[in-house]
């Protein structure tokens, strides 16, 4: 039975969540603030994170934070934001969440966003274990990535990332394409995390190399090719 944490301030909010859950035959966990919702984390094991954006005390963008650069948990998180507060969606993006919906919200919608995510594990887990292109190698298995047999550190979405370019290269792939694949959006938000995502990546996978294997398109976005190809 795959177990989901729900860290939710409003009770009520929090009950309906849980109720809808188990009725689907999940088991659930309720914290009601950040501080107790990531002990829980550091203690338990769950397979999906539904993280309320606005909690007293450590607040949610804290508690997402927490889970990629402490813990180094690449476990799926759902953010729960405020209606139509772009700003928040944005902040939670950068921070390491997956997806995100906006309150208030039907209980279907949630469901959606939830399979979806553990489709995508499920589809993760039936990957080849390497990844390669020219000199760049990403082992699954692992979770590491390797330029020139150098390993290259990188957060959880980063990886996610050029798992992305990895499974698609030489391919020219628009922005919201990458947000939908990497971010998990069905939609365009006006939001610049693919290009700061891609520069961060660029810096850790090209730099100090002479050979660039990630390239802008302008007006269009991003490819993964090698330049002696071209």
């Amino acid at each position: 039975m795959q177990h989901i944490l729900v860290i939710e301030d409003e009770k009520n909010v929090a009950a309906f969540i849980k109720q809808g859950l188990e009725e689907d035959g999940f088991a659930v966990t309720l914290a009601l603030d950040g501080e107790s919702g990531y002990k829980a984390l550091q203690e338990n094991s769950f397979d999906l994170l539904l993280l309320d954006r606005r909690l007293p005390g450590l607040d949610g963008l804290e508690v997402c934070s927490l889970i990629r650069n402490e813990l180094k948990s690449d476990i799926p998180i759902i953010m729960l934001t405020a209606l139509n507060e772009t700003s928040d969606i944005v902040e939670g993006l950068h921070c390491g969440a997956d997806d995100y919906i906006s309150k208030p919200f039907k209980f279907a919608e949630l469901m959606a966003r939830v399979k979806a995510l553990f489709r995508r594990a499920l589809s993760d887990f039936n990957k080849p274990q390497n990844l390669k292109f020219a000199d760049l190698e990403l082992n699954e298995k692992q979770r590491i990535a390797l330029r020139s047999g150098k390993p290259i550190r990188l957060t959880t979405k980063e990886y996610s990332l050029l798992e992305f370019f990895l499974t698609h290269p030489e391919k020219v792939h628009a922005r919201h394409e990458i947000l939908k694949a990497v971010w998990n959006l069905e939609q365009e938000i006006n939001t610049n995390v693919v290009d700061v995502y891609m520069n961060f990546l660029r810096n850790k996978v090209d730099k100090g190399f002479d050979k660039k294997l990630l390239h802008t398109v302008v007006g269009v976005g991003y490819i993964l090719r090698n330049e002696d190809d071209y």
